[in-house]
């Protein structure tokens, strides 16, 4: 068995992190909205440094389970919320904007939902 309340924990900053990434989203209506002034740029730094964070630590929820809660909640494609991590980290210059504000818009909101059912499941 795992830790329970270090992945909890540890749900709880992705949590926190999704909410940001809604936050900071909000005001964003299109790819452009990114990439045409230099606050749209620092929204886009800012969120995928967040999207860093969250890949991170569900890299790390998935270690400290073997690979056993995420496969429990098949409605998130958990390999390409791990994998777009990768992207940003190493190919940061190549980031699309266009691919960052569609997961903003159709991704975090069902990936946060789930993230909270999780965390209500175990406790």
């Amino acid at each position: 068995m795992f830790d329970k309340d270090l992945v909890i924990s540890i749900l709880t900053q992705i949590d926190e992190a999704l909410e940001k990434i809604l936050t900071r989203a909000a005001r964003i209506r299109s790819a452009d909205d990114f990439t045409d002034s230099p606050s749209g740029m620092e929204t886009l730094d800012s969120i995928c440094m967040l999207f860093i964070a969250v890949g991170e630590a569900l890299k790390n929820v998935d270690k400290i389970t073997s690979g056993k809660l995420l496969p429990q909640y098949s409605e998130i494609d958990w390999t390409g919320a791990i994998g777009f991590r990768d992207i940003i980290a190493h190919h940061y210059f190549d980031v699309d904007a266009q691919q960052v504000f569609w997961i903003c818009a159709h991704e975090v909101g069902p990936l946060s939902a789930t993230i909270k059912k999780m965390i209500r499941e175990l406790h």
